[in-house]
């Protein structure tokens, strides 16, 4: 054999002894040996695997290392292994079938049952409902699917983009996208440098109070944002409630209150489903700066107008002291969780501080891949299809509530909400009623209890479902009342 020849089949020998015994090792940790005992090594290897047998870590038919394969992940002889082997096949606990390998034979009842430790999709139940009304989900006739996806690929493709972790602030390319975006739609004032993104407006959030700091009061409306609750609520701060009227929150609760920061949302008003005008804006304002509170806006869906010209955001008029929440759940997708907050500048100070510790919760390819989506002014286009969408069911569920509850049902309608609340007479206890039509295949929306209407939600059901939905749940509530 010539020399080349012999180096090769040297270094192939070597390779392949390295991948199975990188390989194996995952296999086998389990078994514990201590060469420095005075217990057998054979023995050793014996009680390891018994001892996974009986706690149900190897399971029957689990195929179990050859001996060749033991005795070089081990580095023992191969003698030693076989002893092991035919040990436990005398015992009952393996079994050696001939041309194929040792397997797990011996099956204990105290061994963990799969159901009990494992919640992989094929068991977990996801139910899927005739009608949905949740608002978990939007049209799907408004989103051209394949042009997103186009966008990450374009991202994915440039390969040099995802070999690296993303900027804790948010990438850069987005955030400037993002000023021009909420600028041109919103009249948000600001610079790339103040805004922060983040993997929904709940992370945000959190970020946010630990700026301002948890021992703080915070103001909101009973009928907020549910999950901004359960945040404050979890970080231990004092959540007060604010009276409102027909313009919106009214100062003089505010002045009982005293709040730190208070949460709004200028775009819906639950009385009367109105946007909070421009004077009631500037007294909040103004009342802030005197008392050095923290105004967070969060303007939920507020690009959505449909008959009307969005109004300029309140963080247009205060820069000093409101933070600005804009996000894409519903505008774009749901799957693409990219939020984003403004911060004024006293806030942005105490954000430099800790940045250096915070990691980025945003796909980095989804950033990118939305900055180029606002670039080439493809959610401009995406924006009039959604309002056209959005107005056409709003108007059918109007509509088919009237149709079957009677012309003078309650309903508070907002154009940024994409849901209506509806009061129906004779109806106390809605809670109850949402359970029922959990158990009749339709999902509405969860709301708080002190909250008595029913709220259902028009952004994910068909336009052609609409009026069957209503009917169903009509029906529903009429059996429940005889």
């Amino acid at each position: 054999m010539s020399y080349s020849r012999f180096l090769f089949c040297v270094l192939l020998k070597n390779k392949l002894n390295a991948k199975i015994s990188k390989g194996d090792t995952m296999l086998y940790d389990f078994i514990i040996i201590d060469k420095t005992s005075s217990a057998p090594l054979y023995m050793q290897i014996y009680a390891s695997i018994r001892r996974s047998v009986e706690n149900g870590s190897l399971v029957k038919n689990t195929k179990l290392p050859s001996v060749r394969q033991l005795s070089s992940g081990l580095e023992v002889s191969k003698t030693t292994v076989s002893a092991a082997y035919e040990q436990l096949c005398v015992e009952g606990y393996i079994k050696n079938k001939p041309q194929s390998g040792y397997y797990v034979e011996a099956q204990f009842e105290n061994a963990p049952k799969k159901s009990e430790n494992t919640h992989s999709s094929a068991i977990a139940h996801i139910k899927r409902y005739d009608y949905d009304f949740s608002g978990k989900s939007i049209d799907d006739k408004i989103i051209n699917i394949d042009e997103w996806k186009k966008y990450v690929k374009e991202v994915i493709n440039t390969g040099y983009m995802l070999m690296s972790y993303g900027e804790p602030q948010g990438e850069t390319v987005l955030r400037n996208a993002l000023q021009k975006y909420s600028l041109g739609v919103r009249s948000v004032n600001t610079s790339a440098e103040n805004i922060v993104v983040g993997a929904g407006t709940q992370l945000l959030l959190y970020l946010l109070c630990s700026l301002v700091g948890t021992n703080k009061t915070v103001a909101m409306a009973k009928s907020s944002y549910i999950q901004a609750e359960f945040i404050f609520k979890t970080l231990g701060l004092d959540i007060k409630y604010f009276d409102t009227d027909s313009k919106g929150i009214t100062i003089s609760s505010l002045e009982k209150i005293k709040p730190d920061m208070v949460l709004i949302n200028p775009n819906f008003i639950a009385e009367n489903g109105m946007s909070m005008p421009v004077s009631r804006r500037l007294e909040l304002i103004k009342w802030a700066k005197e008392n050095d509170c923290i105004i967070i806006e969060d303007d939920y869906n507020g690009e959505l107008r449909y008959s009307t010209h969005p109004m300029p955001c309140v963080q247009n008029y205060d820069i000093e002291n409101t933070v600005y929440l804009g996000s894409f759940s519903k505008i774009l997708l749901p799957s693409v969780r990219i939020s984003y907050m403004v911060l004024p500048d006293k806030l942005l100070k105490k954000y430099r501080q800790i940045s250096p510790y915070i990691n980025q919760t945003a796909s980095k390819t989804e950033q990118n891949a939305l900055a180029k989506y606002l670039e080439n002014r493809r959610l401009d286009a995406h924006l009039r299809k959604a309002r056209r969408v959005y107005l056409e069911k709003s108007k059918q569920i109007t509509d088919c509530v009237y149709k079957y509850f009677g012309s003078d049902t309650q309903i508070i309608f907002n154009e940024t909400s994409l849901y209506i609340s509806v009061k129906i007479k004779g109806i106390s206890d809605y809670n109850e009623i949402r359970k029922k039509l959990d158990e009749n295949n339709i999902a509405v929306m969860p709301e708080k209890a002190e909250i008595n209407a029913l709220n259902l939600s028009f952004s994910g059901i068909s336009v052609d479902k609409i009026d069957a939905g209503i009917k169903r749940i009509c029906d529903v509530i009429q059996q429940e009342k005889k």
